[in-house]
């Protein structure tokens, strides 16, 4: 049962609790009000109906009993039987025994029928009719601020629906009883969810995948991986933007540490890795599931009735530290946690909007979807996604594309006829709900320039404005494809590291490598005579100064002569063919000595780092366009 219709029940039983009188005489007719009492407070909801139902047979303007009469049928869910209870009680309150407190009871009761029945309009106006009829005790009543704040909330809301079209996926999709929490990679062909057969205790769950053609058409649904799915419970999981990262929820294992586990797989070479338990600094002796990786894998975002809490299901996360071990777990802490629940966080690809449900802040009814965004590292107060988004019923999960053009979630149909079923849906989400700044997929592959062979290449994107790593991921070791994201940053760099290799390093905007299909890297094996463009060193126009932006490259060569301690390297400046011939010798030496500078200031012995300056003499590309000057300005590194 919902708190909020125990809350319903509650309220009322403590209104007419102390009640010298009824609005009626008969005492058979009280007696029967009093038995389904009774039998409502030890929560024997169809034998106090019938009690009721008896009560009004016998004396029809027995308002009480109308109200108890449709506050439970409200909370079973018969909201007809409910509307028709409660206007029949309505129409009695011209009665001599009818008072203003009779008035009031009845007015929230439709109140609270019009919120289940998603008739926001008429709760709101129904609330502004009966709410000078409150008298002071009730006025300071839990229950009553909670409904002044939802009206309040009602208020900003109403007039400003956003119109979507939801859209059932077609076959095969959909083919099982139950099918939920649905999720994408990053380039939206391959499909993840919960699959499950029925409601019955041997229908287990599973965790399904589908993948898309380039014609539209979706593939007919698999198991994800026998090293996955087992005997057990496996659901609920997230997956990174390249598919090669999967966190996922299995209950009752052997291994376990509670009830539910957050438990970790890996892809490599193409193939799921044998999962393993997430460990204690993640999961606890709790409910821990509805995990939300970061698009990189890097953070992890979870929901759990742990200890420490601020209320029942709270979001906590974790970070995965350098050694790849996931760091203790935090609440997330009262902006986004309340006392009441929050679940299923879905972290957008762009790490900097949280989606998560919740019945505690401000909403429709239910478990309704928020969004709060990450402002210098803090999330910021959540916000309502609105109607009709969010409703009167429960919104537990919502899933947006990198794309940021549809929005997929799951819809539980329910009938006294048939099973439950539940369906997977999508609709174009919202332009006027910001995502933030637009992101586009590159995916290729890294490959060893000498033989052709695969490299499990680690990729890293860098906002060269404040050198902080954007995305990282790490190309397929049996095929060297790789899957990145891009987000429109003014500057950013992407780096393609190996050991033993030399790093291959682009310029995002310059190179043009956003939205490519079939990006080829190639790295070069370190040995002697082997040179590569040291991309993203900037310098001030006609100065030698290092910029700011320098320093993630920078730092990338300092980790080179780390790795290879035995190479030595000659740092060579490079200039286009503006100003004389011995101006740009000297400027372009002076530049390759700035980085010999800061390489020796990071303990490296000169002798390791050599220079030159050729000027305009070994140009990349002909000086004829402003384009190719600035591709000839430039620094290479040589291996000595």
């Amino acid at each position: 049962m919902r708190p909020v219709l125990v809350g319903i029940l509650l309220l009322f039983t403590i209104s007419f609790a102390n009640a010298q009188s009824y609005s009626v005489i008969d005492g058979k007719a009280i007696k029967m009000y009093q038995e389904g009492e009774e039998l409502t407070l030890s929560r024997q909801y169809d034998a106090a109906i019938a009690k009721y139902q008896e009560a009004i047979k016998r004396e029809g303007s027995f308002l009480e009993a109308y109200i108890k009469l449709a506050q439970l049928q409200i909370t079973q869910g018969k909201l007809e039987d409910a509307e028709k209870t409660a206007i029949a009680g309505k129409s009695r309150l011209g009665g001599k025994n009818s008072t203003k407190q009779h008035r009031a009871d009845i007015g929230w009761v439709f109140i609270n029928l019009y919120l289940k029945e998603g008739k926001f309009q008429e709760a709101f106006d129904e609330f502004a009719a009966t709410e000078p009829l409150f008298d002071t005790s009730f006025r300071q009543s839990r229950y009553y601020q909670e409904m002044k704040d939802q009206m309040e909330f009602l208020d900003t809301q109403l007039g400003n629906f956003k119109p979507i079209e939801k859209e059932k996926l077609p076959e095969p999709l959909n083919e099982f009883q139950l099918q939920y929490f649905p999720v994408l990679t990053a380039d939206g062909e391959q499909i993840l969810f919960t699959k499950r057969d029925g409601t019955g205790n041997n229908d287990k769950e599973d965790i399904f995948m589908a993948f898309v053609s380039p014609e539209g058409n979706w593939s007919k649904p698999q198991s994800i991986a026998q090293t996955i799915n087992s005997p057990y419970n496996e659901g609920t999981c997230s997956v990174t933007a390249d598919g090669n990262i999967l966190i996922y929820t299995s209950c009752d294992a052997p291994d376990s540490e509670g009830s539910c586990d957050l438990y970790i797989a890996y892809k490599v070479n193409g193939m799921w890795q044998r999962p393993r338990n997430m460990g204690k600094n993640v999961n606890s002796r709790s409910w821990d599931s509805q995990p939300s990786l970061s698009a990189d894998g890097r953070i992890l975002f979870f929901s759990s009735n742990r200890k420490g809490g601020f209320g029942g299901n709270d979001i906590w996360y974790s970070i995965m530290q350098n050694d790849a071990t996931w760091s203790e777990a935090k609440n997330l802490g009262d902006i986004v946690n309340t006392p009441k629940d929050e679940i299923s966080p879905f972290m957008f690809f762009n790490n900097e909007i949280l989606f998560f449900s919740s019945n505690g802040h401000p909403g429709f009814g239910g478990m309704d979807i928020q969004l709060s965004k990450v402002v210098d590292g803090e999330f910021t107060k959540p916000e309502n996604l609105g109607f009709p988004i969010n409703d009167q019923l429960d919104q537990v999960a919502l899933f947006i594309t990198a794309q940021k053009d549809y929005a997929y979630f799951t819809e539980l149909t329910t009938s006294e006829k048939e099973n439950d079923r539940s369906l997977l849906y999508r609709f174009k989400f919202p332009n006027e709900i910001s995502l933030g700044e637009n992101l586009t997929v590159t995916e290729g592959k890294v490959l060893n320039s000498k033989t052709g062979e695969p490299i499990d290449a680690t990729l890293s994107l860098v906002s060269l404005t404040n050198d902080s790593t954007l995305y990282k991921f790490k190309a397929d070791g049996k095929t060297g494809e790789f899957t990145m994201l891009y987000p429109d940053q003014a500057i950013s760099g992407l780096y393609v590291e190996k050991k033993g290799f030399l790093p291959k390093i682009y310029n995002v905007e310059r190179d043009k490598i956003k939205n490519v299909k079939d990006l080829k890297v190639e790295l070069v094996p370190v040995a002697a005579g082997e040179e590569f463009v040291f991309e993203n060193v900037f310098f001030e126009f006609d100065q030698y100064d290092l910029k700011s932006e320098s320093i993630s490259s920078l730092r990338r060569l300092v980790k080179f002569l780390n790795e290879n301690p035995n190479v030595n390297i000659l740092v060579t400046g490079h200039t286009d063919n503006v100003g004389g011939a011995s101006y740009n010798q000297n400027l372009s030496l002076q530049r390759a000595k700035s980085v010999q500078e800061y390489l020796m200031s990071n303990g490296f012995h000169e002798g390791r780092v050599m220079v030159e300056g050729k000027g305009d003499n070994e140009p990349m590309v002909p000086n004829s366009n402003a384009q190719n000057q600035a591709l000839n300005r430039r620094i290479t590194i040589k291996v000595l």
